[in-house]
């Protein structure tokens, strides 16, 4: 049976206190929206609705953003999770298979979760998702009879042993899609927000005879997020989440609570992570590198061997080859670095290719952007660049050259020359004693004023 995804993403969110779309706050550097739809992508969706209204612009760019294929729809006015889910069922015309409902602000729902209501789905007409809560009081419990889900009481509506039932109810559901929109258009609004509610499915759905299950999960994965501090927790309990995992997979996290991981960070194991490292969306790091102190990594890649940092910056397009050195200091980006080559502090290396065992001298810039353009620079193989090299792209240095300290390079150095570019020195005899009394008593002469 084919699957679709709807995805609820139409609040505002009034208690994040933001004119942010709820559901585009970040969990370790990606929105809320993304972890949802990376969750239901493991069940191989036919279609995949966002249901969007504040923001909805915003919303829209970053669920194309995750799925050029995603469908976007708006709910105007918000009048409960029943109408935001009828919103789709355009964009679901055609479609008979499988339904599963998700919610953009629930981020750490996992993909096994989903496949097991899929499952149930096979032998039941609707599934709801539910987990055993640890402080029920707040949420709809879910009255089971064996497999069988008899309904879902309010705890505002129910009886003492009612209130007894731990199993509560999560929002979510599987159902066919033709099911499910026919019980969505008898959901009525007579209660006291005048809102269409989800929940109401169950009980109409009884009333037909319709087989009805819960599946159940662990709380944590319905950890919604509505506040400041929700989303503070829940990244939390993502980097915790994520560190775990590392060390698992046998990679050294020196001072595990001060390496701040992105949602898609990979690193290989033997590499060694000092403290206070950031890594941003898109870095891959290789087996046995080793990433030091104060260093913040972005849609980068490091190879194995590699040495980065303390105090290292590595920009998106950088590609670090094997056993490479970036130093104290140094600023890389767009630019792919050859094995062997080291880059050891005080530098900046922007839109550039290095060859292999090249040195680049503390204090050498690539000059890659004239105001209006950027332009590149290509560095040969075993080049020693001198410290305090500037490189007025588009420049190049043949293999085996070299530049002497000071240089400014304008244009290309064949292999294995030397380019010096640098004013010639003229030592003046005395002049230093003789400039130094003449500073001296013209600062004597302005204290004597005042």
């Amino acid at each position: 049976m084919s699957t679709a995804l709807v995805i609820l993403a139409a609040g505002k969110g009034t208690r994040m206190n933001s004119d942010i779309p709820k559901v585009l706050h970040p969990i370790a550097q990606v929105p809320m929206l993304a972890h949802a739809m990376r969750t239901g992508a493991a069940l191989t969706p036919e279609r995949t609705v966002i249901v969007a209204g504040y923001g909805a612009d915003a919303v829209r760019s970053a669920a194309l953003d995750e799925d050029e294929t995603a469908l976007v729809v708006l709910q105007e006015d918000q009048l409960g999770t029943a109408h935001a889910v009828d919103q789709a069922r355009a964009a679901l015309q055609g479609f008979s298979g499988d339904v599963v409902v998700l919610y953009a602000d629930t981020p750490f729902l996992h993909p096994d979760t989903l496949e097991r209501m899929v499952d149930a789905r096979a032998t039941h007409d609707l599934v709801i998702l539910g987990f055993e809560a640890a402080d029920p009081e707040r949420y709809g419990r879910l009255v089971m009879q064996g497999d069988s889900l008899e309904r879902i009481v309010e705890y505002k509506d129910a009886s003492d042993a009612e209130r007894a039932i731990s199993f509560c109810n999560s929002g979510l559901l599987a159902c066919k899609s033709d099911t499910l929109f026919s019980l969505i258009a008898e959901v009525g609004n007579a209660n006291a927000a005048g809102e269409y509610y989800l929940t109401d499915v169950v009980e109409i759905a009884r009333k037909r005879g319709l087989r009805v299950t819960a599946v159940s999960c662990d709380e944590s994965e319905t950890l919604g997020v509505n506040s400041r501090a929700d989303l503070a927790a829940a990244d939390a309990i993502f980097q915790t989440r994520a560190r775990a995992e590392l060390l698992d997979l046998g990679v050294t996290l020196m001072a595990p609570e001060t390496v701040y991981l992105a949602a898609d960070t990979v690193i290989g194991r033997d590499t060694v992570i000092e403290p206070n490292v950031v890594f941003g969306p898109g870095v891959t790091v290789e087996s046995g590198a080793t990433i030091r102190a104060f260093s913040h990594l972005e849609g980068c890649h490091v190879s194995q061997g590699a040495v980065v940092g303390p105090y290292a910056r590595l920009r998106p397009g950088t590609e670090l080859a094997e056993n490479t050195r970036v130093g104290n200091f140094v600023e890389i980006k767009n630019a792919e670095i050859g094995e062997g080559t080291k880059i050891n502090h005080l530098s900046y290396v922007g839109d550039a290719s290095v060859g292999a065992h090249t040195n680049i001298g503390a204090g050498t810039i690539t000059c890659n952007y004239d105001g209006v353009m950027k332009h590149r620079t290509t560095i040969g193989a075993n080049v020693f660049v001198g410290s305090n090299t500037m490189l007025v792209a588009p420049v190049t240095l043949g293999d085996g050259s070299m530049t002497a300290t000071g240089t400014v390079v304008t244009r290309d150095v064949e292999p294995d020359a030397l380019a010096l570019g640098r004013a010639a020195q003229e030592n003046k005899p005395g002049y230093a004693r003789k400039l130094f009394q003449m500073l001296r008593a013209k600062k004597a002469r302005k204290q004597k004023e005042t």
